[in-house]
């Protein structure tokens, strides 16, 4: 199994024609990907490639979804924490941030996840049942 690291994915799905390094680095990250061979995504490149589609290169929500869909659609790559990836995903399409959200599916164990952000992440949390419940620390 080959573990990616999140420029591999990052070439893989993002196109920056403007730059012949990449464009070389896209084709080799193509044919990694789509060889079959067993490959792994740990959570952490999961978030950083959501971070480097939306912060980096101006992606909208629903075109990073798309891209997370695809490769959670993957029968060769094994994607750390498979469940915590899917929950947030599902509620960063409901409105919660990626991060937010994945750190959230990560402590579903947990009896509640304390948070200063109340704007953002603990209302929309509130508005959506998410359980655990967010709680701000006050």
């Amino acid at each position: 199994m080959i573990g990616l690291d999140t420029n591999v994915l990052a070439r893989y799905y993002i196109d920056d024609e403007a730059d012949a390094e990449a464009q070389r680095q896209r084709l080799a990250a193509r044919r990694l990907i789509d060889s079959g061979q067993a490959l792994m995504v740990s959570k952490s490149v999961v978030l950083e490639l959501e971070w480097v589609m939306r912060g980096y290169y101006g992606f909208a929500r629903a075109e990073v979804a798309s891209v997370m869909r695809h490769l959670l659609d993957q029968t060769h790559i094994t994607v750390e924490d498979r469940d915590a990836v899917e929950r947030a995903l599902c509620n960063c399409e409901a409105g919660i941030d990626f991060a937010d959200a994945l750190h959230h599916a990560s402590y579903k164990s947990c009896a509640s996840v304390a948070t200063f952000d109340d704007r953002q992440f603990a209302r929309r949390a509130k508005k959506l049942g998410l359980a655990p419940a967010v709680m701000v620390v006050s």
